[in-house]
């Protein structure tokens, strides 16, 4: 029982983790919060499901699903916020909400405002045994995925020149425009990333759910952006502990709760980040140069 909870609480926490540094890539180089983040990972789960529709196996499913997520965060970028560059921070996040609820009003008009069934393999709903503990197979495959894309992007962020020029862009983009390096590519990268951790963190998100609606984003991104206020907005390891910790705080206030009590997990868990912004304003691990609005 433990330790499925130890389990259940790394799953949930490495899908905050993906959302929150997704989030974080993209402010830490914009200086935008990005409230579409949750109609990317929609986007990605509508893709998975006309996929299975159309005929593809899962494993290509799940790449046509994750590579529209990326895909749309670029056309994203493209489309509604390099027209706005230098704006404001109350303009960026006006057109942020603007796009979101834009695609909300399309998926529940163009698709269906019901949740539609998600055929997921038999094998990802299944368990093994390890000695007298019996751990899920999706719950474990969540945290194999988290794992291997953090490690990915931190080796892509420390060992490419794209990666490294996109630290020093998150220290100071001006000095790294003065050094030639295009802005657009950079911006664009960090959206092609931030899009690419939205559907990683759908797939993982509709294998628990086994359906997809038109809010399935919401919740999670909202908690995600919880998670980068916490760990330090704008700060990358600050994202991915953020993720974890609030993660492992939700799961075991699930299992540790009295029932009378359990409805009232997320307002506890939001008590906990104010008395955490209350001690440590700046978050857990703060960025190099911190911008708020």
């Amino acid at each position: 029982m433990i330790a499925q909870q130890i389990i259940n609480a790394v799953s949930l926490g490495g899908v905050y983790a993906l959302l929150a540094l997704g989030l974080a890539i993209v402010f830490s180089i914009v200086g935008l919060i990005n409230f579409a983040h949750g109609e990317l990972m929609t986007l990605s789960g509508y893709a998975l499901l006309a996929s299975l529709v159309l005929g593809f196996p899962f494993p290509v499913a799940v790449l046509v699903a994750v590579t529209c997520g990326a895909l749309a965060a670029v056309a994203m970028e493209r489309i509604a916020f390099r027209p706005m560059r230098g704006a404001s921070v109350t303009s960026l996040l006006l057109t942020s909400f603007a796009v979101s609820s834009l695609l909300k009003v399309i998926f529940q008009n163009g698709i269906s405002a019901r949740p539609q069934a998600v055929a997921m393999p038999s094998w990802m709903t299944g368990a093994f045994s390890f000695g007298d503990f019996t751990i899920g197979v999706g719950p474990s495959i969540s945290i194999l995925v988290s794992a291997l894309a953090l490690i990915a992007l931190e080796l892509f962020l420390r060992r490419s020149v794209t990666g490294t020029a996109m630290r020093a862009a998150a220290e100071d983009f001006d000095v790294v425009r003065l050094m030639g390096i295009p802005a657009s590519r950079i911006i664009a990268t960090a959206f092609l990333l931030s899009g690419l951790l939205a559907g990683l963190a759908a797939m993982l998100w509709v294998a628990q759910r086994a359906s997809v609606d038109p809010l399935m984003g919401f919740t999670p991104v909202l908690k995600a952006f919880i998670a980068a206020v916490v760990g330090g907005l704008g700060s990358l390891p600050g994202a991915v502990a953020g993720g974890f910790l609030l993660g492992i705080i939700e799961v075991l206030l699930q299992a540790t709760l009295p029932g009378a009590i359990a409805p009232y997990r997320d307002a506890i868990v939001l008590s906990g980040v104010i008395a955490v912004l209350l001690l440590r304003p700046q978050g857990l691990i703060p960025a190099v140069r911190v911008q708020r609005s």
